[in-house]
């Protein structure tokens, strides 16, 4: 890409100890055509342990990224919204901003002309905020990517994880089928999602005090509350290694970190009140109860996370109760 040349589209990869995977998702968006737009990469590293920027500084001299691929090597971890929020500032502040960001995991890639579909979609559909693709994992197995909003029916159905209820409160499940169409959504995958910048402008994008989880589950509520829309466009295809980026999957059963606990809360309660976060909890902490209680009498590991009691009323009670500003639990 000339330097000169203004991009139509940004995309944003946030690493964390992933640099080879990041390496690739980057070569996905330079392998592709676009359909002609010009498309540049901000490729954030977010103070990676070991050797992470060494490789990709190497990557961008070895791979002739050029002026096509710019590196932000942070000093700190700033987690997923907030590193997205620094290449955001950036982009706004050039005298011709893109009219399109893309956020890509660094497990994610391509699968297909992707950024292009999108853009068109975007470019037809005014009212839309932003467009996630379908999304499979690397063997084709194809995943959730597009969700409904949490609710205290979803909540308590989710939690306790027990067939016969699931199936009643199947309206309310927050997943929605991995096989549906192009249709809109309450939200999206934040792992492979372009945004109409103008939209992310008028909402000041993700909210900070989010350092990882629920964070575009609150971004998309925002922009809907605002009178945008949210699409999944089936056309549009990424792969996605779910929870190599971020070391947790959403069937995995070990301890979750106090930042998922903390963005449940934040997210919960701004959403909807301090009330209503309350009452999330109990049903939560109840649905969780029985979740053990069934798990015993059939002889079967429950599916709660190991530690949840402890972990959830040590971090987001507090959260629930605080009249200050929240605030996220990462310990850098």
């Amino acid at each position: 890409m000339d330097s000169a040349t203004p991009a139509e589209v940004s995309v944003i990869i946030v690493n964390y100890g992933t640099a080879a995977l990041a390496i690739e998702a980057v070569e996905s968006v330079r392998a592709r055509r676009h359909g002609g737009r010009v498309v540049d990469i901000h490729l954030v590293d977010n103070d990676s342990p070991g050797d992470d920027t060494a490789i990709l500084a190497e990557a961008h001299r070895a791979r002739g990224w050029g002026a096509q691929v710019t590196l932000h090597l942070e000093p700190v971890n700033h987690g997923f919204g907030r590193g997205n929020n620094l290449v955001l500032k950036v982009l706004s502040s050039r005298e011709t901003p893109p009219d399109k960001v893309f956020l890509l995991n660094p497990d994610a890639k391509l699968d297909n002309e992707a950024l292009a579909i999108l853009a068109d979609f975007l470019d037809t559909h005014p009212e839309a905020a932003c467009a996630g693709p379908r999304i499979t994992k690397p063997d084709g197995t194809l995943v959730t990517a597009a969700f409904r909003f949490p609710s205290l029916i979803s909540e308590f159905s989710d939690t306790l994880a027990f067939g016969p209820v699931a199936r009643l409160c199947a309206r309310h499940t927050v997943p929605l089928p991995p096989d549906i169409g192009t249709m809109q959504v309450d939200w999206v995958s934040g792992a492979a999602v372009m945004f109409r910048r103008e939209a992310l402008d008028a909402v000041d994008g993700f909210d900070p005090v989010f350092f990882l989880y629920f964070e575009e589950v609150d971004l998309m509520r925002r922009l809907t509350t605002a009178g945008w829309q949210v699409w999944h466009v089936d056309g549009a295809r990424v792969l996605h290694a779910e929870g190599i980026a971020t070391g947790v999957r959403s069937s995995d059963r070990r301890r979750k970190p106090d930042y998922w606990h903390a963005s449940w809360a934040n997210y919960t309660r701004t959403g909807h009140g301090r009330v209503f976060g309350l009452s999330a909890m109990a049903v939560k902490l109840l649905a969780a109860v029985l979740n053990h209680l069934i798990a015993r009498l059939r002889r079967r590991s429950p599916s709660v996370p190991e530690h949840f009691f402890s972990d959830f009323i040590r971090v987001a009670l507090p959260l629930m109760l605080a009249s200050s500003p929240l605030r996220d639990a990462h310990q850098a």
